[in-house]
């Protein structure tokens, strides 16, 4: 007997592809919400690499520096409620199969959000996962 418990990861590996669904969209977005709660400057970067790279291509620093800098913008309370944070399905705007907003009116958390502080997101399907571009 091995003795071995753990379950195989649910997360996408590189060599399967994330689901190009609306669910798919919802979970990594979820993942990044959390992963901004905990400063996870890899997964958020990771996630936001598109849209980080479009705002370092227009002036701002590359991604780990925007995002700390973003990480002192949000409060204690609100990094609290992004890590259990949830997106309302229903309040998603699915534009194409390969993209869908993700309005600040989505996010489910116990604190309140706006677009000046943690605004709407376009998430594109790209190299078989999605990710955040707008």
């Amino acid at each position: 007997m091995s003795g071995r418990t753990e379950k195989p990861s649910v997360e996408p590996t590189g060599d399967h592809p994330a689901p190009r669904t609306k669910e798919g969209a919802i979970q990594r977005y979820e993942r990044y919400l959390h992963a901004l709660g905990r400063e996870d400057i890899d997964t958020v970067c990771e996630v936001a690499g598109p849209a980080a790279k479009k705002a370092q291509d227009q002036g701002l620093g590359p991604c780990t520096s925007t995002y700390t800098a973003v990480f002192q913008m949000v409060s204690p309370a609100q990094k609290k409620a992004l890590q259990t944070a949830t997106v309302d399905p229903h309040r998603i705007a699915v534009r194409t199969p390969d993209k869908i907003e993700m309005p600040v009116e989505a996010v489910r958390a116990s604190a309140t959000f706006s677009e000046s502080d943690l605004g709407s997101y376009t998430l594109e399907y790209l190299k078989n996962d999605w990710y955040i571009t707008d």
